[in-house]
């Protein structure tokens, strides 16, 4: 054998080791498409309108959200707003929201027994009732729902940590094939029209590689709301004091109730007990609403903080916000009967990693950076929706009549192994997304199997 032929074998090999790796690399990509792909584009929708949930809710709501200023009059007392609530709407007021702003109205949340829980709007300063709905039952919170799948049960929580898993596999296997490779076209720029394949296969390579940091990242910020992940990691970033960051100021006796469990608070504070009165013997009465909220008000506590009214001999009073600006996010228990601080928790008191996944989540919201982040995230979000649908697009137009049109299997299974380590890798981390890898690799298997057999 000649070296000139040792040579032409040499290169053949190589290329053909290319080309498998780029044939396994396709199929997988093809496979996370057809696994995230349509959750993407309802994800995308969904969070594009929830990015803007106060500026569609006070155009939409504004007759219940919005009231004239009048900055001759004084505000009514909370406890004045609440009497007004009830004698409207007959129950248990649990909860009141201060107004965000001059020209906001109060929110009282009333528990009644014929329509459940009601979110009753007062004039702050006629004291009038401007009407009630549904306890987040706005446009906004069924946004917010559709896009967290909660409509559709708990189990659908999974599914959100399955996508996000696929969806950084989606953009790590597309990377490498749109690493340019001698072509002209389709790197920074679209060739032809969409009449033609190539169009929408630049399409969809040029946005992907533009938009594909941002799927990353809000794949990975929107983590702590899966189901298996997000609470695993919830538990081990509060760390074990009851979930409280370390350094709270004081110990407190613990109640068995979670602040999630009666408050909107902040993702890594869901699985905080909260703190109990201590009940005098002596027949101390309570502070009342008005004390409470003015202690609030002397604190510091940011415009459009919520009070969790108690209900109970022990509870407390508890006051929370969660403002654009991190910093200035903040939880006060307030003893109900000498309306001492029991906890008075911000941002500041957070680990390093609450901090960091606060961070992340506040931006993955839109509200970190103000309406540039909203803008940015809005063409991030139309951008997903283009590349699913150059994706449907590209693979109708080259699948065969009558086949799902996977990507051919490459001739040297062996490069399947670099690959699959990396799959193993990302399945340990997220475990669910490595249980659906599992299935997939079993579903691809089945699908050879019988394409063989066809063959036969």
């Amino acid at each position: 054998m000649s070296d000139l032929t040792i040579g032409r074998e040499s290169t053949g090999a190589a290329v053909r080791s290319v080309s498998d790796l780029y044939r396994a690399v396709w199929r997988w990509h093809f496979y996370a498409g057809l696994m995230v792909l349509p959750f993407m584009i309802t994800l995308a929708v969904s969070g594009a309108l929830y990015l803007f949930r106060d500026e569609i809710d006070s155009v939409v709501y504004s007759e219940l959200k919005r009231v004239e200023v009048r900055q001759s009059e004084a505000s009514v007392a909370p406890s004045a707003m609440v009497a007004a609530a009830l004698a409207a709407h007959p129950g248990m007021a649990i909860k009141f929201t201060d107004p965000a702003s001059d020209s906001g109205s109060a929110e009282i949340t009333v528990n009644t027994e014929s329509e459940g829980k009601l979110a009753v709007y007062v004039d702050p300063y006629s004291g009038k009732v401007l009407g009630a709905l549904p306890d987040r039952g706005t446009i906004m919170w069924t946004i917010r729902y559709l896009h967290s799948l909660k409509y559709f049960g708990s189990y659908a929580r999974v599914l959100i940590e399955i996508a996000a898993g696929w969806s950084i596999l989606l953009v790590g296997t597309g990377v490498y094939l749109w690493w340019p490779r001698r072509q002209t076209g389709g790197v920074l720029s679209v060739r032809g029209t969409p009449k033609r394949r190539v169009f929408w296969r630049d399409t969809h390579a040029v946005t992907g590689i533009f938009v594909g940091f941002f799927i990353v990242f809000l794949a990975i910020t929107g983590m702590p709301w899966s189901s298996v992940w997000g609470d695993k990691v919830n538990e081990w970033a509060n760390g074990s004091n009851f979930g409280y960051p370390a350094g709270v100021r004081t110990a407190v006796p613990m109640s068995d109730e979670h602040l999630g469990h009666i408050a909107k608070t902040s993702w890594s504070l869901e699985q905080a007990r909260l703190p109990q009165s201590a009940v005098d013997p002596h027949g101390v009465a309570p502070i009342g609403l008005d004390a409470a909220v003015a202690t609030f008000d002397r604190l510091g506590l940011h415009r459009g903080y919520a009070v969790d009214i108690p209900n109970t001999p022990a509870g407390v009073y508890t006051g929370s916000v969660y403002p654009d600006d991190l910093s200035q996010q903040r939880v006060v228990h307030l003893d109900q009967y000498s309306g001492q601080p029991l906890i008075d928790m911000s941002y500041a008191d957070y680990g390093p990693l609450g901090k960091w996944l606060e961070w992340g989540v506040n931006v993955h919201m839109g509200q970190q950076f103000g309406l540039a982040n909203q803008l940015v995230l809005l063409a991030a979000c139309i951008a997903i929706v283009l590349l699913a649908v150059s994706a449907g697009v590209m693979w109708w137009k080259r699948r065969p009549a009558g086949s799902l049109g996977v990507p051919p299997m490459p001739s040297d299974r062996r490069v399947f192994r670099g690959l699959l380590a990396i799959l193993v890798i990302g399945g340990i981390v997220f475990p669910l997304v490595g249980l659906s890898l599992a299935v997939m690799l079993a579903m691809d298997w089945v699908y050879l199997r019988m394409a063989r057999l066809r063959s036969i």
